[in-house]
């Protein structure tokens, strides 16, 4: 689904990311952690195709993104810390806004079923700037899965969340582990980041460091592993 060479961004002097080699497969659940800086959103970006980067080649479902971006865009859903929403629009008029945007076919009833799944029904014809951090994280999550996309990019979805948004995040992610869609998350929680992953990619100051199997390591092997990368990095 994924395929990365040589990426590499710079901003100004200072680099973000350094020669990134990468590939996910078709319904893999991917996990990339690393500390602040490390480069996690950046990549994130460019996998999304919000950001273009230096140097280096990148594939999304065998679309070059140099070339091909909007082809690759329709396979894409992606939430970051920023929910991307209208906050003078209502949670119903924003998920029609993105339905119409990407051609979804029966928009109503898929919309009507997204806002129930996530709790939100009784609060669709309100303004999203009402909402709080965790409602608006919510809502931007089934606006990124409205069009039914084969890849989801989760950049630090659990950031600011309340318990009960948070476990609502974590029980749609297990029901698209289930469904085989692919999704490369990124977060600083390596607990919530092993909790689903088949494979963690490590970040340290904008390289790989490490890429394990989860089925390979428990979680304490690879909390300390992790330790190792960020202080070698």
């Amino acid at each position: 689904m994924i395929e990365v060479r040589g990426l590499s961004k710079n901003f100004g002097s200072q680099a973000a990311l350094r020669g990134i080699d990468l590939n996910v497969r078709r319904g893999e659940f991917l996990t990339v952690v690393g500390p602040n800086g490390a480069g996690k959103t950046t990549l994130m970006r460019i996998l999304a195709t919000l950001t273009r980067p230096t140097e280096g080649r990148v594939e999304v479902g065998g679309y070059d993104l140099a070339r091909q971006p909007a082809a690759a865009r329709r396979l894409i859903g992606f939430v970051s810390h920023q929910p991307l929403l209208y906050d003078e629009l209502t949670a119903e008029e924003n998920l029609r806004f993105y339905a119409r945007l990407y051609g979804v076919s029966e928009a109503k009833a898929q919309i009507s079923t997204a806002l129930s799944w996530v709790g939100l029904t009784a609060r669709r014809g309100d303004l999203v700037r009402t909402f709080s951090r965790g409602m608006k994280q919510r809502l931007a999550i089934v606006r990124a899965l409205l069009h039914d996309p084969p890849l989801l990019l989760l950049d630090e979805p659990y950031t600011g969340l309340d318990q009960e948004a948070g476990e609502i995040l974590h029980k749609m992610l297990a029901i698209l582990r289930y469904r085989e869609r692919t999704v490369v998350m990124t977060t600083h929680n390596l607990e919530r980041g092993m909790a689903l992953a088949d494979r963690v990619v490590m970040l340290v100051k904008g390289r790989i460091v490490d890429d394990v199997s989860t089925s390979d390591l428990d979680e304490v092997e690879l909390a300390a592993c992790y330790e190792r990368a960020v202080r070698g990095g």
